[in-house]
């Protein structure tokens, strides 16, 4: 009993500081915690859990649309870099007049003279611009790996919540049978203190027991509801209208 009311401290810390978590997802201030009432009880799963999902659902989920959106930049940097490595040069409809001797084809009021410079210069910095177009390059696989380990990671976690949904249900079946004989236990312990068979000491161990079971099962279910959480997050949400959308399309709505 001693063992018992010594872990009852911690217990009642981490009551205080989910009640304080419940409060902050809700909107309120630690202080409102106090007035929480939620009972596990009160809680229930949707009737229809999912054992697999579309793959496409994860293009909802904000951190691919961040990637997605990353990449395609980063592939457009790459088409600035190389255009700009071509001459710019702008030709106007009001061109003045060219030399018509020899020695005043390369003067400095020679509209030639101006194209000249314009390529020139862009020569000269074809190194640069080689430089910056190797480096979008880079940049554009180096985004493309992020995305593609966003996109890993996305199905990782679409993966992990239906095994936790598929393992949880079992333990939670597991679960409800022991605590099941647990209690058949109990009252056949019962009665034999009744017939005088046992002594308290047996009637202890056996009540013992039945209390450890149903704490089991009663985590067994908050397990499952976590997993159900984990579950309505992994994809971005979303993958419970879209079976409802395919039922309506099915049935021709």
């Amino acid at each position: 009993m001693a063992l018992a009311q010594q872990s009852l401290p911690l217990l009642q810390k981490q009551l205080a500081q989910q009640d304080d978590l419940i409060a902050a997802l809700t909107g309120d201030l630690p202080a409102g915690a106090a007035g929480n009432t939620i009972q596990l009880s009160s809680l229930t799963l949707p009737g229809n859990l999912p054992l697999s999902l579309p793959s496409k659902l994860v293009e909802q989920r904000a951190d691919i649309r961040s990637a997605s959106e990353n990449l395609h930049m980063a592939s457009a940097q790459i088409g600035v870099a190389v255009a700009n490595q071509l001459p710019n040069l702008t030709l106007s409809a009001n061109a003045g007049t060219v030399g018509t001797q020899l020695g005043q084809l390369f003067t400095p009021g020679d509209n030639f003279w101006s194209i000249g410079a314009g390529v020139t210069g862009t020569i000269f910095d074809a190194g640069t611009l080689a430089h910056r177009t190797r480096a979008a390059r880079d940049t554009y696989a180096q985004v493309a790996a992020q995305y593609r380990g966003t996109v890993i990671t996305a199905f990782q976690n679409v993966a992990d919540a239906l095994h936790a949904i598929e393992s949880g249900g079992d333990s939670l079946k597991t679960a409800a049978a022991a605590e099941a004989a647990a209690a058949r236990s109990l009252a056949i312990a019962r009665r034999q203190q009744e017939l005088g068979q046992t002594g308290a000491l047996g009637l202890l161990t056996a009540e013992q027991a039945e209390q450890q079971s149903r704490l089991a099962v009663i985590q067994a279910e908050a397990n499952r509801l976590a997993d159900t959480a984990t579950l309505y997050q992994a994809p971005g949400g979303g993958w419970w209208n879209a079976q409802a959308q395919e039922a309506v399309t099915k049935s021709g709505g």
